[in-house]
């Protein structure tokens, strides 16, 4: 894929994506250095604190029991719904929204966020957030679970990332990843406003084969690998299909009560379709889950 460029958010620049002969692993080219990636994302990504009726509507969402019924019927690519005990670490927690569902279901939860302003939410909603990169972390306890929700596609070097996560981990720890599905139906449907190319902060394209073997590079256990396709997924990118402009922020996947039509129009295209999806791994999201 070639000519792809920031249709979301109007950050300048051209992308194409590259695939490894070797191993099939896809990634974003020219890769950003480092400090680009910082100015992009202060610039352009990062949380800041949004006010717009979008934001609110989507946290009324969340704070309402109707979220969990949608997890149980959509896919929880995020593990809101997963319960148990212990300490849990989420990387990229942003504002802490992952941090309440996991607080809520039994987790002392902890979050790791380089953006201070995100992390400072976090911390007033009653949180412990650390901020400082992952490999400067060094806790006094090491955690049960580190939480890698739609994350490690946006590291410089994702064997690194995970080689550090495994060093927080206790004894047989578990590591809970989900990233876009490179070898995703929907990629074909949509080309080049396939939601997930999201470049250039996605700089890298896990299939599930390479992101198997990426788990074993780093000395992990692969238990579970499945698909699944939020209509949230579908329904931004059927935004992007329609309103990407080059240099430009993308409307349509702001408009709260488009995308909530979008999502319950998705939920029905996929009742038909996620099952057969899902058994060929041809489903939008990779979910993982590993032990150290």
């Amino acid at each position: 894929m070639t000519g792809l460029f920031d249709d979301r958010f109007g950050a300048p620049g051209t992308y194409d994506i590259m695939q490894c002969q070797h191993c099939g692993l896809e990634q974003t080219w020219p890769r950003p250095s480092q400090s680009e990636l910082n100015e992009l994302y202060e610039l352009f990504y990062n949380w800041v604190g949004d006010s717009t009726n979008y934001a609110s509507i989507r946290q009324w969402f969340f704070d309402s029991a109707l979220y969990r019924l949608w997890l149980n019927w959509d896919g929880d690519i995020s593990f809101h719904l997963r319960r148990g005990t212990g300490r849990l670490l989420d990387v990229g927690c942003n504002e802490g929204r992952g941090l309440a569902f996991y607080a809520s279901n039994g987790f002392h939860a902890e979050g790791l966020e380089i953006n201070e302003r995100a992390a400072a939410i976090a911390r007033e909603r009653g949180f412990q957030v650390h901020t400082m990169p992952l490999e400067q972390f060094n806790p006094e306890k090491p955690y049960g679970v580190v939480v890698l929700s739609n994350v490690l596609e946006h590291a410089l070097d994702p064997v690194a990332m995970l080689t550090q996560v495994r060093r927080l981990l206790s004894p047989q720890g578990q590591v809970w990843i989900s990233c876009p599905n490179a070898t995703s139906y929907w990629r074909q449907v949509f080309g080049r406003s396939w939601l997930n190319w999201h470049v250039p902060y996605h700089l890298w394209h896990f299939s599930p084969q390479t992101l198997r073997e990426i788990l074993i590079r780093a000395n992990f256990c692969l238990v579970e690998m499945r698909t699944c396709t939020p209509a949230l997924w579908l329904a931004q990118s059927l935004c992007l299909k329609f309103g990407r402009k080059e240099g430009q922020q993308n409307k349509f996947v702001r408009s709260a009560p488009l995308v909530a039509a979008l999502m319950l129009a998705a939920r029905g295209v996929l009742l038909l379709s996620s099952g057969a999806l899902d058994r060929r791994m041809a489903g939008d999201c990779l979910i993982a889950t590993a032990y150290s």
